[in-house]
C-alpha cells in the first residue's frame, strides 16, 4: 500500500516512509537515478544522429506559432515567478528557473538562427543585454531563496554555525530519523 493511499496514516508512519534510510525512499532515488541516466543515453545518439542527418535548410510551416507559442511559455513562467514574489511563495524557485532556461534558449535560437544575415548583431544585443542578464538573475534570486530557506531550517534544527553549500546539503532531511541526523548534517557541512 503506498504511503498516498493511506490519507488515515499517522504522522509516525509518514516519517517512517519518509525517513532518509526507509526502502521507499530508497527505490524512488534508484528510480530517479536510472530515469536520468536512460534521459543521457538515449540523448547522447539522438544529438550525433540529429547533427549528421538535419538538412542545412528548412521551411517552418508554423513558424509564427512556435515563436509565439514559445514567447507564451516564457511570458507564463515570468508571470508565474512574479507572482510567486508577489505572494512570497517558495514556488519562486521552480518558476525562475524555468523562466531562466527559456530566457537561455531564447538567446540562442534568436542568434543562431540569425546568424549570417543582417540582423544577427540585433540579436546578439538583446541577447547579452536582457535574456542572458535577465536569467541570470532569476537563478541568483532563485539560489538566494534557497539558501535563505537552508539557513532557516538549519537554525530550527538547532545547529551551529552556518549550512553547506546547497551543492554539499542533502536532499532530504528529517527531524524523527534516529541515528544523529544532527551529525550528519554537521558532517555535511563540514566535509
Amino acid at each position: 500500500m503506498s504511503e498516498q493511499s493511506n490519507p488515515t496514516a499517522t504522522t509516525d508512519t509518514t516519517v517512517q516512509v519518509f525517513a532518509p534510510d526507509s526502502p521507499t525512499l530508497r527505490r524512488r532515488h534508484r528510480r530517479a537515478v536510472g530515469q536520468f541516466a536512460l534521459c543521457v543515453f538515449v540523448l547522447v545518439p539522438w544529438t550525433v544522429y540529429l547533427a549528421v542527418s538535419l538538412p542545412d535548410r528548412f521551411e517552418a510551416r508554423y513558424w509564427p506559432m512556435v515563436w509565439v507559442g514559445f514567447d507564451v511559455m516564457l511570458l507564463v513562467s515570468l508571470v508565474g515567478a512574479g507572482l510567486a514574489v508577489w505572494l512570497r511563495r517558495q514556488v519562486l524557485v521552480p518558476m525562475s528557473f524555468v523562466a531562466a532556461a527559456l530566457l537561455v534558449c531564447d538567446a540562442w535560437f534568436d542568434v543562431s538562427l540569425s546568424w549570417g544575415r543582417a540582423d544577427v548583431w540585433e540579436s546578439i544585443a538583446s541577447a547579452v543585454l536582457v535574456e542572458l542578464p535577465l536569467a541570470f538573475l532569476l537563478v541568483m534570486r532563485a539560489r538566494r531563496v534557497l539558501k535563505i530557506s537552508a539557513r532557516l531550517a538549519w537554525q530550527r534544527l538547532g545547529l551551529p554555525g552556518e549550512p553547506p553549500a546547497l551543492y554539499r546539503l542533502p536532499l532530504f532531511v528529517t527531524l524523527a530519523s534516529p541515528g544523529g541526523t544532527r551529525a550528519d548534517l554537521e558532517a555535511t557541512r563540514d566535509a
